[in-house]
């Protein structure tokens, strides 16, 4: 049976240091604070807010959230972000997903000042990750790293599997783990036989967000394997993967909930508080 990788019990050491981190930026007079902007009321959006302000006011972080209406202009939207910019008390600025038909979130994104870009999504910062000389890194990606790291599973010449090509996990988990000198193949809605490359992965990450996608057939055993799908099913949140099922081949993998979804929310601060010192040469 396979050993679970608690990312609850991680987000809860790394919240611990981060707190400190926090409270000697306090003690040097600096408040980190960053602003979330969120454009409508997407159900999903409003839940994701709430955790994130729950764990901004345990760290000691200001969490300012601009709410606009679903019918916002583009206009608007990037004379706020200009605003945010030019204001030297925000230290980290993000755009709240999804964003409404009518928004360019290219362009949205492309306002953003980098070095406030807590999601790691201007061009510049993505130009970065992939270059290997970033300063800010993707929450989710962050903390999936962050937890092969505290098991001490190495990705030096690790055959991964990465099912999700989102630009928020599949894209940057991808060039942080070329980094580390993993072997990354990315698959997606389009790819045939998803089951000959899934067999061989020494580590396989589901980003897919299709509940029990990935079932013990398609898992090379004694694989880790990283569940980031979040999804709703018979009133319980589920993963991609057949849990019960995988366990029973697979050495390592990640529960839902209780696995990435706190280390995300907790990375995410991570970059606040990185931005902050960063800004003020600390």
């Amino acid at each position: 049976m396979g050993q679970l990788l608690d990312g609850q019990l991680l987000a809860d050491l790394r919240t611990g240091k981060l707190k400190e981190s926090v409270n000697k930026l306090k003690a040097g007079g600096i408040i980190p604070c960053f602003c979330v902007i969120n454009i409508g009321n997407d159900p999903s959006s409003q839940i994701y807010l709430k955790t994130k302000k729950r764990k901004a006011d345990e760290i000691g972080i200001v969490q300012k959230v601009y709410q606009l209406p679903e019918n916002e202009t583009q206009a608007d939207l990037l004379a706020l972000i200009d605003r945010l910019n030019a204001d030297q008390k925000v230290d980290g600025i993000m755009i709240q997903l999804p964003a409404p038909k009518q928004i360019n979130l290219n362009q949205a994104l492309e306002r953003i000042d980098p070095e406030k870009d807590v999601d790691c999504l201007t061009p510049s910062n993505v130009g970065r990750l992939w270059r290997g000389d970033h300063f800010v890194e993707p929450a989710t990606a962050h903390g999936i790293l962050a937890l092969l790291d505290h098991y001490q599973l190495n990705l030096q010449g690790q055959n991964v599997v990465i099912i999700g090509r989102s630009s928020i996990v599949g894209k940057p988990l991808a060039a942080l783990m070329l980094e580390r000198d993993a072997t990354v193949s990315i698959l997606h809605a389009k790819t045939q036989n998803l089951a000959a490359y899934t067999k061989r992965a020494d580590i396989l990450v589901s980003a897919a967000g299709q509940a029990g996608m990935i079932t013990a057939k398609l898992v090379k055993k004694d694989a880790i394997v990283i569940d980031v799908g979040i999804n709703r099913q018979n009133g319980k949140t589920v993963g991609d993967v057949d849990f019960d099922a995988v366990r029973q081949k697979a050495k390592y993998l990640t529960p839902v909930p209780g696995g990435i979804g706190p280390l995300t929310v907790e990375s995410l601060m991570e970059q606040v508080v990185n931005l902050t010192r960063r800004k003020n040469g600390r």
